[in-house]
C-alpha cells in the first residue's frame, strides 16, 4: 500500500481491519447506535462511549481523514458514510480489546508509549513534524498518547485471542467435480452410481487440478453447506449433488485426519473467525453509545 509520509508511520490504521483485509473478510458489523449521553460543558466532544469510556470526536475525525486519504491514494472510492462507519467500528473494537487487556492486568507503561512516540517521530521527520501533525488533526499531546496507549493494549489483546487458536484440527482431504448446471451434475452422479471412477471423471472435467480441494478444517470454506457435506462423508464416499452460489458440486472424501497441523492460510482464517466471534460477543455484552 502506498501512502503519504504523514500516514505511513502514525497511529496503526485499523488494527482489526489489517487482519481481515489479508483474508478478504467483511468489516466488523456496525455498532448498535444508542443516544450519546450529553457531555458536560467542559468535556471534549465524543464520537462514541464504550462501556463508559469515551472516544474523542477529534480522534475519530483524524482517523477518518487518514483512512480516506489512504483509500484515495489506492484509487478506491468509499462513500463518506461507509468510511465513517468503518473507522468508528475500528475505534470501538480497539476500545473493547484494550478494555479486555486491562481486565487481564495488562498495563502499557509510560516507557512503552514514549518508545512508540520516539519511533513515530523519527519516521516522519522529527518531533516537530509529529507535533505539527497532531496539531493539524486536533490532537493534544495527552490525547495522542492516550490513543497510542489504547492501540498498544488492543494489539496485545488481539494477539492473545489469535494465539489461543489451536494449530491442529480435524481436517478432511476432498476432491470435487464442479458443474455450472444441474443437468450435467445429475448425469455425472448417475455415472458414479453406475460404478464409474470418481477420479477419472474429475480429471475429465478439470484436467489441471483434477478436482483437488486439498485438506481443510471446519470453518475454512466460504460455503458452510459444502463444508458440512464434506465432513459428513467417510473416506471413499461421494456426496449427492450439492448447490452453492458458484455452481453444483459432487464431493469425494479421500481421507480424514483427526489432528492435522493447519496450513498458514487455514490458521489465519480460523484466527480471523476467532477474533470476529470475540468482538461480536463483546459488543453484545457491552454498552455502546454513538453520537448522532
Amino acid at each position: 500500500m502506498t501512502v503519504s509520509s504523514w500516514t505511513r508511520f502514525l497511529l496503526p490504521l485499523l488494527l482489526l481491519s489489517l487482519l481481515l483485509a489479508a483474508c478478504g473478510a467483511d468489516p466488523t458489523p456496525a455498532a448498535t447506535a444508542t443516544s450519546l449521553s450529553i457531555p458536560t460543558p467542559t468535556s471534549p466532544p465524543l464520537a462514541a462511549i464504550v462501556n463508559g469510556e469515551g472516544i474523542l470526536a477529534s480522534e475519530f475525525q483524524a482517523e477518518l481523514a487518514r483512512y480516506q486519504q489512504a483509500q484515495a491514494e489506492q484509487g478506491r472510492t468509499v462513500a463518506p458514510e461507509e468510511a465513517a462507519q468503518i473507522v468508528l467500528n475500528d475505534l470501538i473494537d480497539q476500545t473493547l480489546l484494550a478494555q479486555a487487556a486491562a481486565a487481564q492486568d495488562y498495563v502499557v507503561d509510560d516507557a512503552t508509549v514514549q518508545a512508540r512516540v520516539d519511533a513515530l517521530a523519527a519516521q516522519v521527520g522529527g518531533a516537530e513534524a509529529l507535533s505539527a501533525w497532531m496539531t493539524a488533526h486536533g490532537y493534544t499531546e495527552a490525547d495522542f498518547r492516550s490513543a497510542l496507549r489504547r492501540q498498544i493494549a488492543a494489539a496485545w489483546m488481539r494477539d492473545q485471542i489469535l494465539a489461543a487458536v489451536p494449530t491442529t484440527a480435524e481436517q478432511v482431504h476432498v476432491r470435487q467435480i464442479l458443474f455450472y448446471n444441474g443437468e450435467d451434475a445429475q448425469n455425472v452422479l448417475a455415472l458414479l452410481q453406475a460404478g464409474w471412477d470418481f477420479n477419472t471423471l474429475a480429471e475429465q472435467y478439470d484436467p489441471i487440478t483434477k478436482g483437488e480441494l486439498g485438506w481443510f478444517p471446519r470453518g475454512y470454506l466460504p460455503h458452510p453447506e459444502i463444508e458440512a457435506a464434506a465432513f459428513a462423508l467417510q473416506p471413499g464416499e461421494y456426496s449427492p449433488v450439492l448447490q452453492s452460489t458458484i455452481g453444483y458440486h459432487i464431493l469425494y472424501l479421500v481421507e480424514r485426519d483427526p489432528a492435522r497441523p493447519l496450513s498458514s492460510d487455514a490458521l489465519l482464517t480460523l484466527q480471523e473467525h476467532a477474533l470476529q466471534d470475540w468482538l461480536t460477543q463483546q459488543r453484545n455484552a457491552s454498552t455502546i453509545e454513538i453520537a448522532p
